[in-house]
Parts: structure tokens; sequence; C-alpha cells
């Protein structure tokens, strides 16, 4: 059993830093009521199951209500290791996330901005903390010296809102508690003068 829960941590690990694609759980083990993560939408709740007929097939589908939005997602439970679903991290697995954000390095230096920003819109997707933490980062560097560009802006703000939504889970608090720990992590950044 041990050994099943150490494997289960090295997998979430590989999530949270953006090398596993596989789901944490395969189809047939997220029951309704569960709370998941789906990429590039953050936290989901699995409010139920469903059968629909697509192109002549009946297929069953989990669906996620998307947590703070009005937003629901269908997804296939045949092809559920695939979709990208996950647990959330461990809460033992979430202050890297805010290493990432005090983390001088760069992660994205293409350029022009067109190429930069493709790079940032799949980070987010990712599904990986550490991936979306290094989008707010790097566009955070950008507010130091002058205002982001509406693109910019959402970008920065999908990735704040996937990251305060899915630790405010993980810490069982309340998000206003992790805007600030996010807002302390990237001030340490710019204090160092990056």
């Amino acid at each position: 059993m041990e050994a099943l829960r150490s494997e289960q941590r090295d997998t979430d690990r590989r999530l949270i830093h953006g090398k596993g694609v596989a789901s944490t759980k395969m189809s047939g083990q997220f029951k309704i009521g569960d709370k998941a993560v789906y990429p590039g939408h953050g936290v989901a709740q699995i409010s139920g199951l469903e059968w629909r007929e697509i192109s002549g097939t009946r297929r069953e589908f989990y669906i996620l209500k998307i947590v703070n939005s009005d937003m629901k997602v269908l997804v296939p439970v045949e092809s559920l290791s695939n979709s990208g679903l996950r647990n959330t991290i461990d809460v033992e697995d979430a202050p890297e996330v805010f290493e990432v954000l005090k983390d001088p390095n760069i992660a994205v230096t293409e350029e022009p901005w067109n190429r930069r920003s493709r790079v940032y819109l799949n980070m987010l997707a990712s599904n990986s903390l550490c991936e979306i933490a290094k989008v707010l980062r790097d566009l955070h560097r950008i507010t130091d010296s002058k205002k982001l560009s509406r693109c910019q802006s959402r970008l920065y703000n999908q990735a704040r809102n996937l990251l305060v939504t899915e630790l405010s889970l993980v810490y069982g608090c309340e998000p206003s508690l992790i805007e600030q720990k996010l807002q302390d992590a990237l001030d340490t950044l710019s204090a160092h003068g990056e």
C-alpha cells in the first residue's frame, strides 16, 4: 500500500513540474463530488455522469463544473487518461509553486510577443502549476517597467486565477490569502531587481 502511495506522489510531482502527461487517476476512479483539475480551466467538481450519442455512438461522459465559473465541460469516461484531468496537488508540494515565483530565471525568451504568447498559452494548458507559475512570474516582470497589453493582461489573470483556485483548495483557505501569498512571492522577485 505504501508503495502505491509513493508511486502516486511521484506521478503528482511529475505533473506539478509538467514532466508527466498522464492523469493521476484512470477512468472510473473519479466519483461524483470529487474535485479535480482540468487543463486550461483549473479546478472543477465532478457533478455527474451522462450518456450522450455522438456520431451514432453512445458514450458516457463525466460532467465537470468549473469552480468560479458557470462553465461545464464533458469529458469522455473512456478517454479520461488522455484528457489531462488530474487530482489537485498535495499540500506538501504546494510550496514549490511559490519558489518558482521567486526564481529570477525567465521561462520564455522567444521574440516577438506572438511567439511568446503561444508558448505561454501552451504552458497554461499544460495543467502544471509550476508552468502556470512561470507564466505569472514572467508577465509580472513586465509590470515593473510598463503596463501589460490586453493579451498579456488576460494571460496574467488566467495564470493567477488558476493558481489561486487550486492553491486555496489545497490549503483549505480563502482565495484572498493565496492572492496575498502570490503577491508576496512576486514582490520578493521585484525587490531583488529582476
